[in-house]
């Protein structure tokens, strides 16, 4: 469940991150919860303490998450949240274990499923009456209304998403936030109500080498 103090929001905030989530039901997860598993994420998932949110979500996802997560420590350190399928708006800092990634995987946010809606519906309001001004960014796809829609009822053109995403897969915009992150150039937004949710394919993104530990080790010393 979202908490004040689990972001360490003020009336100073200009920009809150909202990350969308991984799947939790497909092989890496698989791999994650297997008993055999050895790896200390995998070890640490196991164990009563948990893991971090947004480290696991970034091994379940890859380059993907990886480049949301980097970018909003970049950008916003302490205030962003994921959306999860089941409890709502997730500090990645809080812990979680084989048990909730489980109950994750139990919950389709395609099919506007009441254990997604309500606790996402709960933890945006309170952000929203919380931070009546504060812009709220949507780092994930806008193509599809699983949780977009429920966004925009609560914050209106509040709701920001960055320009660059549309047309883009999941891959491409993994690597755009992390040049962005690296390079602390902050991406273009504009408010998810009236945009142009599908575009055209931008042409793909030049290969630079190292760019994933480049932008880590950026989000680190920030």
């Amino acid at each position: 469940m979202w908490r004040e103090s689990m972001l360490n929001y003020s009336e100073r905030v200009q920009r809150v991150f909202l990350l969308s989530p991984a799947s939790c039901s497909g092989k890496r997860a698989q791999i994650l919860l297997r008993q055999e598993a050895s790896f200390p994420l995998a070890c640490a998932v196991r164990s009563p303490a948990g893991a971090p949110l947004g480290e696991v979500f970034s091994f379940l996802s890859g380059l993907y998450f990886r480049g949301k997560l980097t970018y909003a420590r970049v950008f916003a350190p302490g205030r962003a949240a994921v959306i999860t399928t089941n409890r709502g708006l997730v500090s990645p800092d809080e812990h979680v274990d084989a048990a909730a990634l489980r109950s994750f995987s139990e919950v389709d946010i395609q099919g506007g499923d009441p254990r997604f809606t309500k606790p996402l519906l709960r933890d945006a309001k309170k952000i929203a009456k919380s931070f009546p001004t504060t812009e709220i960014v949507l780092l994930g796809s806008i193509a599809s209304d699983k949780y977009v829609d429920i966004l925009v009822n609560v914050f209106g053109v509040r709701l920001l998403f960055p320009s660059d995403f549309v047309g883009r897969g999941d891959m491409s915009r993994g690597g755009l936030m992390l040049r962005a992150a690296r390079d602390e150039c902050e991406l273009v937004y504009e408010p998810v109500l009236g945009a142009v949710r599908n575009g055209a394919r931008p042409p793909r993104l030049t290969p630079r080498p190292g760019i994933l530990r480049e932008a880590i080790d950026r989000a680190r010393h920030r």
